[in-house]
């Protein structure tokens, strides 16, 4: 087996949306669970339960929050991976909201594969500007405003109240950190490369750069063609393909024709996911609310849960949750403490998902990076076929449960998706795959 473009991710929902954005640009993906235990040659149709061909392989880990040193760790081992598998580049995907605190992984983890590949140099960039996420001037948006002034700045575990990402990533770095601003971008590839070049002298080892469009990350994927690293959320993932010569094509998002139950569990405390589930509530969908409360009262409520689902599921889309609002989430920390309450919902909601499953649950929506990656786990899937795209950022995947039968899985991002999406998934897996 040899790759194109081999790619670590900081989390699973992280790791989908790049895979997607790479079979949109015609690449064919499969995503693996962590690193393989059994080396490069392990066949990928053992992870994915599809075929093996794959042009790129995106490896998930779960290292966004972990100690920095962990982080580091996880991602050399998964570099080591990736270069056995002829990997001819290598791609650091993190969050389009740079989810990282100034003592975070960003800047360690970059630094190390830098290291590790003989490079002096690499890009970074989040931008990804199908789901509102621009960066002008060094300074990144979500939206209309500032990563500052976003929901962004209530996250329980990586608060981000700066939006200059030659500030933030420059404190979590040795090296020194530059800028390669719109009017350079804008005027393409070539000048790039000409500031690259110029930062590079002046002895810079990272460059944020500016993307406030689609085109704006074509020409950057452009620029970086033969650059050993490159780190960025998913949206560079567009301008990449290209360089080794692939075009958008129908055949890289083929995936088996869905069938069975289908069910939604959500993990996440993201404005775009409280808005989510506040609508299948309103359209009068089945839903039970998970409360961290009276799991640590030590209530079985993951079985409360399953008995819930279970006389529901054959009339369509069951939703388990565990969202709230800020201020909510605040207290739950208070009286918990914010790792206990993460792990006591992370662990039920994945208990409820191996239920699910066992119950015929063959079409499944997870939203939440950290919820993903609980449910991956508890489920032993260890890879995923990447199929079409959802929503930006989002595409239905193929997974092989350990039994040999194939589910259907979307991870998503908690700030990703329109208010319809616990539904519409699952009417765009049927109209795309049926």
């Amino acid at each position: 087996m040899a790759i194109r473009l081999g790619c670590i991710a900081d989390d699973f929902t992280g790791a989908t949306d790049l895979a997607n954005n790479l079979v949109r640009a015609g690449m064919r993906v499969i995503q693996l669970i962590g690193v393989p235990r059994d080396g490069a040659e392990q066949p990928l149709h053992a992870h994915s339960g599809a075929d093996s061909e794959a042009d790129a392989v995106v490896i998930a880990l779960k290292s966004r929050t972990t100690p920095a040193s962990d982080a580091v760790a996880a991602s050399l081992r998964a570099l080591d991976w990736l270069r056995s598998a002829g990997a001819e580049q290598i791609y650091f995907k993190y969050c389009s909201t740079f989810d990282s605190t100034r003592a975070g992984n960003i800047g360690p983890v970059t630094e190390a594969l830098m290291d590790a590949l003989g490079t002096d140099f690499t890009v970074a960039t989040p931008a990804f500007p199908d789901n509102g996420r621009t960066v002008f001037k060094g300074h990144l948006f979500v939206g209309d405003v500032l990563l500052s002034e976003s929901g962004m700045r209530h996250h329980p575990l990586t608060p981000m109240t700066d939006s200059n990402l030659v500030s933030v990533l420059g404190a979590q770095s040795t090296r020194p950190i530059g800028l390669i601003d719109h009017t350079v971008v804008a005027a393409g590839a070539d000048k790039i490369r000409r500031r690259v070049e110029a930062l590079r002298e002046e002895g810079v080892g990272a460059a944020i750069v500016d993307a406030v469009s689609n085109d704006d990350l074509v020409r950057l994927g452009a620029a970086v063609k033969g650059l050993p690293l490159v780190t960025a959320g998913s949206g560079l993932a567009i301008g990449l393909p290209a360089n080794w010569g692939f075009e958008p094509s129908p055949a890289a998002a083929r995936l088996p024709a869905p069938r069975g139950h289908r069910a939604v569990i959500s993990g996440s405390v993201s404005d775009a996911t409280n808005g989510q589930v506040a609508e299948f509530l309103r359209a009068g969908g089945p839903a039970f609310s998970v409360d961290p409360l009276r799991i640590a009262a030590g209530e079985d409520v993951a079985e409360q849960a399953l008995a819930f689902a279970a006389a529901r599921l054959a009339e369509g889309p069951v939703l388990v949750y565990s969202t709230e609002a800020p201020g909510a989430v605040k207290d739950v920390q208070g009286r918990l403490g914010a790792a206990e309450a993460g792990e006591l919902v992370e662990q039920t909601l994945a208990r409820v998902a191996r239920g699910l499953v066992e119950s015929g649950v063959r079409q499944l929506v997870v939203a939440g990076g950290e919820t993903s990656g609980a449910v991956v786990r508890a489920l032993g899937i260890t890879g995923l076929r990447i199929g079409p795209q959802i929503d930006p950022g989002v595409p239905w995947c193929a997974a092989a449960l350990p039994g040999g039968d194939t589910l259907h899985i979307a991870l998503k991002s908690g700030n990703f998706g329109g208010p319809g999406f616990f539904t519409t998934s699952f009417d765009r897996l049927t109209a795309e795959l049926a």
